[in-house]
């Protein structure tokens, strides 16, 4: 895991996911500091990650906020502490992380068991273009 970079904060998620695919693309048009790197939970180094940290599989359905070193994030407080670092606007959502966790867990998992009948579902991971690339893991 010392490939990763230190000073980047990792956001693993759903690549045939449609609702985390626009997600992704964003974030990506939103982080102006440069912030974020990404990678497919279903990717190889997405499962690296995962096992590197211990994360419990089942405690995770679309999104994973890594900070290499440091912490990471599962659910809304993922979403949230996304939110909160695009910064402007979006920093507004991160209040509701003042909520209990039960109920934004709560919210976020509805949306999550229902995210494939909504927003459908790819047969296989986005491929970034070349001017993303290097934004992927």
């Amino acid at each position: 895991m010392t490939n990763l970079p230190q000073d980047k904060k990792i956001i693993l998620f759903d690549g045939v996911c449609n609702l985390c695919d626009s997600s992704i693309q964003f974030i990506i048009k939103h982080d102006k500091k440069d912030l974020f790197r990404f990678v497919a939970l279903q990717s190889e180094i997405g499962m690296e990650i995962i096992k590197h940290i211990g994360v419990d599989t089942s405690k995770i359905d679309s999104i994973l906020l890594y900070e290499p070193g440091k912490a990471y994030y599962y659910k809304a407080e993922a979403a949230l502490k996304i939110a909160k670092e695009l910064g402007g606007i979006y920093t507004a959502i991160s209040w509701f992380g003042i909520l209990p966790k039960f109920l934004t867990n709560s919210v976020y998992d509805y949306i999550a068991k229902n995210r494939y009948k909504w927003y459908g579902k790819k047969d296989a991971c986005m491929i970034p273009t070349p001017e993303l690339k290097a934004k992927f893991l």
